[in-house]
């Protein structure tokens, strides 16, 4: 299980002394633990192990990913590279949680594939292709490239 892999990274880390990974992967366990509070809300049913799924935390840890990657950017245009250098490093310790990124000539059949499953013709069928896309990829791929191939392969 992912969480299980996380949590002995973690020890593991912490016996080499390895700070960023230390402090990354005690960041993604801490969000895993608010996305399972989320999850587990009064409104909602617990599930039976009360925990997350392997997609669940997939999600968490693309949603840090993307923080990170946004971070670095920021970063690099106020003209702080010591702190982008230090978001990369965490980006390089969550990317190696997701499942292998699928190519971009299998990104693309693939999206090529479901604008045809699906019946779309133009930019307005945008949103119906992407979720189905997405639905398909499972974290193997950037929602950003999903939804500029799909834009461009309606457009074009």
């Amino acid at each position: 299980m992912l969480l299980e892999q996380i949590q002995t990274d973690l020890k593991n880390a912490q016996l080499a002394r390895d700070e960023i990974k230390v402090s990354t992967l005690r960041l993604l366990l801490s969000e895993v633990k608010n996305a399972e509070i989320a999850k587990n809300s009064p409104a909602e049913s617990r599930p039976p192990a009360g925990g997350l799924s392997d997609e669940d935390i997939i999600s968490v840890v693309q949603r840090e990913v993307k923080k990170r990657k946004e971070a670095a950017i920021a970063f690099r245009s106020g003209g702080r590279e010591e702190s982008a250098v230090k978001e990369e490093a965490e980006l390089k310790v969550l990317e190696s949680y997701l499942p292998a990124q699928l190519s971009d000539e299998e990104l693309t059949k693939l999206v090529e594939e479901t604008i045809h499953e699906v019946g779309a013709t133009s930019v307005a069928d945008m949103g119906k292709v992407i979720g189905a896309v997405m639905g398909k990829v499972k974290g193997k791929a950037d929602g950003g490239m999903v939804s500029s191939l799909v834009k461009e392969k309606l457009a074009g």
